[in-house]
């Protein structure tokens, strides 16, 4: 009779399988999304919605996509896909950065050095683009495997004639407000790459440097020093010797106070505040101050010495003096060079200093005998010479020591060499001669929301400590500066009308033609040089192109602006990328569109830390420790990934490994399963079902139903804030709460009562209501599985015009609740109701024990007398009995006062029913003797016969 009993029962009923079998499966959903045309319809369906735009930031097409672009792109698609479920029009264009260096550099390894020098330009940049386009496709398939919603069709290229265009608009602007300039300054230069860098491109790693103290006599004599003519030198420290054939000036600091020490027949002038821990590291045991000489910086400035390398030809550096040299290290004066660094240019600059710049693009010193060569040192590359200067200093007498130090060197970002700084004609943005740095500084303070808020201290403090910008550089592939120079006389000729016509032929042709056309063909005919007055046939387009920064950075204007007819503006709600780009993307951005605009490009900026791996390092090939995102899908699926990014800190660096991911797949089979099981306990419910009133439901329904609503406001809170661990956290401790309590408690309810009992409908009206949020708020994360849901939904609860698919379902809303909440949202019945949940963890630890003690083996074979402070008596004791035991799960509850909560767990009294197992008085019902009265009238209800 048992097992006919069992087919009496409600069991849950539901197609939607148990495994997700996600790798196998996601990719027909993606097919279908795509037949479906999911992402337009989204669109169409919110286009009388407020516009919100993310702009996405373009990653780098070369090569297939790695963790760090996945977890990005996923956060953006949270994002997106939360702002539309609330109604915003969001379209999104996803991007990519075609131009550069990098592309350059795998197309020229593919052709060979030789070969690529031998091919014109134009073809260099075919091919380049090929390589371009070729990854494009790939990254493009890797972001759509993720369950990314985009303008797939159409992306925006940074090689595409209308974005090229975008370039010069900008440059235009900002050349005839004067923040553009053409100077010769000292700049980060590749010799490998053969290129101008800037401070975005330039990545810092440790190096071992030699590290020199060399003494340069002094052909002029300070006050108080004229008995040492003849053997007076400046002591000075330097980590770069292969900079001294430039040297043209010493630098020391203002204020600081300097003597001379005497020491082996000479003196040496030296700060004051180092002199006791240089004579110890040089081993002068003799040595001693010179009595009646002491000089601040600016008191010896002006002091001439003999250049330590053309000394012989009569060259001599002078004496300057500058804030920034410090008594930590060295001597207290700092041999200069300023063709190699700017801090040194710009202390020259002060005291007319000349540049001096002995080194060629290689990285190797000019032929020559003469000041600006490398003289003795000719043809060497600068490292090279490094120990060779050395013992040239030696063998000379001029070296007093040479040590080696390891400390932080700037390196390129592609081919992670170390540069050299170089003063070379590079092409600037000026941060201060238009105001710029004070404009951008203010957008960065009060015009912008960052995301979290204490990255506008780290961007803040970049813009105002950075150099002026060089955006030049010396390649082939990438949008040129759109100027001219004149064949006669040197001179720039760039106009109004010159700009317009260049911004015309890269809208019809694109920036290829700059390379294949002759001015004369484009530019209107009077164009002439202001100078010499020289015509269009005597000019010659700019041979630099811009830096790729500059490029991806005016995507606010190549994009945003350019393509506002496709659902874009300007400015965009937000930007959206990795950590780094404060120093990139972000700050270029910036740069430039309050360089031309006067206004940010962004209403808000959100960053993500770096993907690293389980012990917090960062991944690298030669570690082993990458995590390829295509794996990850194969092993896991999609929804398991987003489910991980969703569980991190976006805002710090997040670890990701096989053991993490584990972690998170267990998660998501808790979200599943507990999906499933809501699915299968609605399967002949129906909206016609759904309990009406509030008073109809039991005090465990109105406390899950208020925590459902709760959940719904916190979970639009959380994406409100673009915090979306909180949304994770948020939805997984309900559903663990729904699973391990509520669905657990009322399983009596939900499979023994009769069909269309008034208690079981009660339960499923409030889990429909569960599932209506959820699967919802759930949506932007697990995209592939709460679509999956969606079309799962009992045909009884499929309404007419219902949407195909969950994204087009729009977001809960407090009106949407059946029974209607009531109006403290049932915050009293759910705060009244966690007291017995309180009383419950009492008892179920004492379940635990008695179990464990063999005393029971079910709860429903225990009553239990619970112990419960004075002070929650009153609220206990207000639930019937039926109540108690349905939340304890026991046979028989007693509820007494006493100091503190406790409970003895005894026997249960009655039987134990055949059908639903619970212990209770048989025979209740007379035509089904053998089951509980409950049971009886069940069986009555579905018309079974004994």
């Amino acid at each position: 009779m048992a097992n006919a009993y069992k087919d009496t029962m409600n069991l849950p009923k539901t197609d939607f399988p148990m495994r997700g079998n996600l790798p196998e499966n996601e990719p027909k959903r993606l097919a279908k999304w795509e037949e479906e045309r999911l992402y337009w319809k989204v669109l169409e369906a919110n286009k009388d919605g407020d516009p919100w735009v993310l702009h996405d930031g373009p990653p780098y097409a070369n090569g297939p996509i790695h963790i760090g672009h996945a977890f990005n792109k996923i956060l953006k698609d949270f994002v997106i896909k939360s702002k539309a479920q609330r109604g915003y029009y969001s379209p999104y264009i996803p991007g990519w950065d075609c131009h550069g260096q990098p592309i350059e550099h795998e197309v020229e390894k593919k052709l060979g050095t030789e070969k690529m020098r031998e091919l014109p330009q134009s073809k260099v940049r075919e091919l380049c683009r090929e390589w371009a386009e070729r990854f494009v496709d790939v990254q493009r398939d890797g972001f759509k495997r993720l369950g990314v919603n985009a303008d797939w069709e159409h992306p925006y290229l940074t090689f595409l004639p209308n974005y090229e265009a975008g370039n010069v608009e900008v440059f235009k602007k900002m050349y005839l407000d004067g923040a553009v300039y053409r100077g010769r300054k000292p700049i980060h230069w590749c010799s490998h790459c053969h290129t101008a860098l800037a401070e975005a491109e330039i990545e810092y790693g440790d190096e071992v440097s030699p590290a020199i103290f060399v003494r340069f006599e002094m052909t002029t004599m300070p006050a108080g020093l004229e008995a040492w003519e003849g053997k007076l030198d400046v002591a000075i420290w330097t980590t770069t010797p292969w900079t001294l054939p430039a040297d043209d000036a010493v630098i020391l600091h203002p204020d600081e106070a300097y003597v001379a020490v005497a020491y082996d027949g000479r003196a040496y002038i030296m700060a004051e505040a180092l002199v006791e821990k240089l004579v110890e590291k040089f081993g002068w045991e003799d040595a001693e101050v010179v009595e009646g000489f002491k000089a601040t910086g600016i008191e010896l400035a002006g002091n001439r010495y003999k250049q330590p390398i053309f000394a012989d030809q009569g060259e001599e550096g002078v004496f300057i003096y500058a804030d920034y040299v410090t008594m930590e290290d060295g001597t207290g004066i700092v041999h200069t060079a300023p063709g190699h660094g700017v801090d040194d240019y710009l202390a020259g600059m002060k005291f007319d200093v000349p540049v001096i710049m002995p080194v060629d693009d290689d990285g190797r010193f000019y032929e020559g005998e003469g000041l600006g060569t490398g003289g003795p040192f000719s043809d060497m590359e600068v490292n090279e010479a490094n120990p060779v200067i050395i013992e040239w200093l030696r063998e000379r007498g001029m070296l007093i020591l040479h040590e080696d130090i390891n400390h932080s060197y700037p390196h390129c970002w592609r081919c992670h060499e170390p540069v050299i700084f170089r003063a070379t004609n590079q092409w600037f943005v000026s941060m201060d001669d238009t105001g710029l740095r004070e404009a951008a500084s203010k957008a960065i303070e009060g015009e912008v929301e960052w995301i979290p808020a204490w990255a506008s201290n780290r961007i803040g403090a970049m813009v105002a400590d950075r150099p002026d910008w060089c955006i030049s550089r010396q390649r082939s592939w990438g949008v040129p500066i759109p100027v001219f120079t004149c064949d006669k006389c040197g001179e720039t000729v760039t106009t109004e009308a010159t700009f317009d016509a260049v911004i015309e032929l890269f809208y019809e042709q694109g920036a290829d033609a700059w390379f294949t056309k002759r001015p004369s063909e484009y530019l209107p005919a009077d164009t002439r040089c202001a100078h010499c007055g020289a015509g269009v046939d005597d000019i010659s387009p700019e041979k630099d192109i811009l830096d790729v920064w500059w490029e991806s950075g005016v995507s606010h204007t190549s994009v945003c602006k350019h393509r506002e007819s496709e659902g874009l503006h300007f400015p965009a709600e937000m930007y959206l990328e990795g950590s780094d780009q404060h120093r990139g993307w972000f700050q270029s951005s910036l740069l430039t569109s309050v360089g031309a605009y006067g206004v940010p490009p962004y209403k808000s900026v959100m960053h993500c830390g770096f993907t690293v791996d389980e012990n917090g390092e960062k991944m690298s090939k030669s570690k082993g420790n990458g995590v390829d995102p295509a794996d990850v899908m194969s092993n896991f699926g999609a929804d398991v990934l987003r489910l991980w990014v969703s569980s991190a800190d976006y805002s710090h660096d997040v670890s990701i490994s096989d053991d993490i991911l584990k972690q998170v797949s267990d998660a998501y089979r808790k979200f599943r399963n507990t999906l499933r099981n809501l699915l299968g306990n609605l399967d002949d419910f129906g909206q016609d079902k759904l309990v009406a009133s509030w008073d109809d439901l039991e005090p465990i329904d109105k406390y899950v139903l208020a925590k459902s609503y709760a959940l719904l406001r916190d979970c639009e809170a959380a994406y409100d804030a673009y915090k979306f661990q909180t949304v994770y956290r948020t939805c997984y401790d309900f559903v663990n709460e729904l699973s391990s309590v509520y669905m657990d408690v009322t399983k009596d309810r939900l499979y023994s009562e009769a069909p269309d009992s008034p208690r079981r409908r009660a339960v499923q009206t409030v889990l429909v209501n569960v599932l209506e949020v959820l699967v919802r708020v759930l949506s932007p994360i697990l995209s592939f599985t709460c679509d999956e849901v969606w079309e799962h939904y009992p045909e009884a609860l499929r309404a007419d015009g219902r949407p195909f698919s969950v994204q087009l379902a729009g977001w809960p809303v407090r009106e949407d609740f059946v029974p209607a909440l009531p109006a403290d949202d049932g915050r009293a019945d759910m705060e009244a109701f966690a007291v017995a949940m309180g009383v419950r963890e009492v008892v179920t630890k004492a379940l635990e024990e008695a179990r464990g003690a063999k005393e029971v083996n079910k709860s429903q074979e225990a009553r239990v007398v619970v112990t419960v402070p004075m002070d929650a008596l009153t609220q206990v004791e207000a639930y019937d009995a039926a109540v108690s035991e349905e939340l304890l799960f026991v046979s028989g509850v007693e509820i007494v006062g006493g100091s503190d909560y406790a409970c003895e767990v005894l026997p249960a009294e009655g039987e134990k029913c055949p059908r639903c197992w619970n212990y209770r008085e048989l025979g209740g019902n007379a035509s089904h003797p053998a089951v509980c009265k409950r049971c009886g009238d069940a069986l009555d209800a579905i018309g079974f016969e004994e």
